[in-house]
């Protein structure tokens, strides 16, 4: 049997890390978004074969994360979830 060879071992810059989702994050403490009605999330993109993961009721409050100004956003809300979902679903609060 042949002798197996190895490539010499490197250590990688920091810079190759992949970042993870962190689940141990807190949930957001403000919102800036509230769900007008009940509608749809999910957690990588909406696929047409694809069911939802889960939805947010009506009058969820959510904080807006990213969006493009396309019709997809994403949201994080008090569970925790951190998901996309329709922009148009969405009404900005009001500060007071």
């Amino acid at each position: 049997m042949d002798r197996i060879t190895r490539p010499k071992a490197e250590v990688l810059p920091d810079s190759a890390l992949v970042p993870k989702a962190n689940l141990l994050d807190p949930p957001p403490t403000h919102f800036t978004h509230e769900v007008v009605r009940k509608q749809p999330y999910f957690y990588i993109g909406p696929d047409q074969d694809a069911p939802p993961e889960g939805s947010f009721p009506a009058g969820a409050k959510v904080l807006l994360l990213a969006h493009n100004g396309g019709p997809i956003c994403r949201v994080a809300d008090a569970r925790g979830v951190c998901a996309m979902t329709a922009f148009s679903g969405l009404r900005a609060l009001t500060k007071r």
